[in-house]
């Protein structure tokens, strides 16, 4: 008999205590560091030559680079493991960071943005699939939704940890917050996060961006977080898995064939997903100018819709581990979507807020929810490439969303962009809602009792 992916002999004593020294602490250190990092790097373009434009392509090529590295992300965990993927991608992050740091133009900096979304697609892509395999079924999306909320939350810090590196080696920056004090106070209500724009906070982002040398002290602290990230994953143990199956490196052609019913139905919805997910992001600040609003406004505006975002991550899995995967992933796109589609509608700071209230809550409620559903369908023998082709399609949508906005900007149609992707959020849950059940035993009670499990997704008692 042919030996399939055995879940722990008792799921009742599944511990979770091991996993948060191995999956969950190094990926808040690694995405603490990745939010340090970004946020600097088009002022660091800007001080190496670039124009504003070229300095948004700079961000612009790291999503662009994850899509480039998730195939190959999938070849390289399968041939060498979930865990020394992790400890490779930590490490080769340190590197393009690095190169990132001494990079003489903007132009080797954009490469290095590059080569760094290349590699995190290795990281990201070993600690879910490694999660994918040890924790029991049952317990599944609660564990990769936490997944999502640690990514999340290092997203969140990363900046602030960022900014008080540039602060505390600046000392002219140091000297600018006292000195302009009363400024920063009454910036906080201006206009004074525009770059060199005024007192208060724009002086001290400009004396900030007027020094290279300060801005890399951001890059230094990612340097240091990836590499905590990396000493964490070499000092924790894997958690054992009974009779453990080995990977069987298949060429990605024959996954796409023995797939592409799936590929061709969800498949697309990840694509639509993740196009709205990072369409949130970049409307938001967009819009907030757009009508008006100081850069002090949509930075609020911004936080307000984080906190859902960040605090719903755990309840999102627990609904998806006892009702069903159905139950958030249908209704977190529905609201996304019905919010992206609302969002032009709102012509101040009350009302935009609300609807960056209600886009939160969409999207922190589904939380992992592509990482658990594209979990669910993969196959233990080709699981780490099954899943990179997945995230492919995921990161292609989040590279892609922001051009179309960027595109519908251009031509002076910023809202009808958005209502556009908002639509693509109302066509992702339409297909979920005919598709999905026909593709995971786990997708509602229905499908669970349909392929022998109970109702909360165990395996029946022998």
């Amino acid at each position: 008999m042919a030996k399939t992916l055995a879940e722990p002999a008792s799921t009742t004593h599944f511990k979770w205590g091991p996993i948060f020294p191995s999956v969950y602490l190094p990926t808040t250190l690694y995405e603490a560091g990745m939010g340090a990092m970004t946020p600097v790097l088009p002022l660091l373009a800007i001080q190496l030559g670039a124009t504003p434009a070229q300095a948004a392509l700079v961000i612009a090529l790291e999503p662009i680079g994850q899509v480039i590295g998730d195939i190959p992300a999938g070849h390289l965990a399968t041939r060498i493991g979930d865990r020394n993927a992790m400890l490779f991608g930590s490490l080769a992050t340190i590197g393009c960071m690095l190169l990132c740091i001494f990079a003489p133009n903007w132009l080797v900096l954009a490469l290095g943005n590059l080569i760094v979304g290349a590699v995190s697609a290795i990281f990201a892509l070993a600690r879910q699939a490694y999660l994918s395999e040890v924790i029991p079924a049952q317990f599944r999306s609660r564990a990769l939704s936490m997944l999502g909320g640690m990514q999340r939350t290092g997203s969140l810090i990363g900046p602030f940890l960022g900014g008080f590196a540039i602060t505390l080696l600046s000392p002219l920056v140091i000297q600018s917050q006292f000195a302009n004090l009363p400024g920063v106070l009454g910036g906080v209500h201006g206009a004074g996060s525009k770059l060199g724009g005024g007192a208060g906070v724009g002086n001290v982002l400009a004396a900030a961006a007027g020094n290279p040398e300060w801005l890399r002290a951001a890059l230094w602290l990612a340097v240091l977080l990836a590499a905590a990230s990396g000493i964490v994953v070499s000092l924790t143990k894997d958690v054992e898995v009974p009779n453990r199956i080995t990977p069987v490196k298949l060429p990605i052609a024959t996954i796409f064939h023995n797939n592409w019913r799936m590929f061709a139905t969800l498949g697309i919805a990840f694509i639509l997903v993740g196009a709205i997910r990072q369409t949130r992001v970049t409307v938001l600040p967009l819009w907030s100018e757009h009508i008006g609003l100081s850069g002090a406004a949509a930075s609020y505006i911004l936080g307000i819709s984080g906190i859902l975002d960040v605090a719903l991550f755990y309840p999102g899995g627990r609904i998806m581990d006892r009702r069903g995967r159905m139950w958030v992933a249908i209704p977190s796109v529905l609201v996304l979507g019905a919010a992206l589609v609302a969002l032009p509608f709102t012509h101040s700071f009350a009302t935009m807020a609300l609807v960056a209230l209600v886009m939160g809550l969409g999207n922190g409620l589904g939380s992992g929810m592509i990482m658990t559903i594209s979990a669910d369908m993969a196959k233990p023998q080709e699981r780490t490439q099954f899943l990179s082709i997945c995230r492919m399609f995921s990161d292609g949508g989040a590279a892609a969303g922001p051009l179309v906005i960027a595109a519908a900007a251009a031509g002076w149609v910023l809202g009808g962009g958005i209502i556009v992707m908002g639509l693509c959020g109302l066509a992702a849950a339409g297909i979920l809602a005919t598709t999905l059940p026909k593709h995971t035993p786990h997708a509602n009670r229905h499908t669970r009792l349909r392929h022998g499990l109970t109702i909360r997704g165990e395996k029946p008692h022998e």
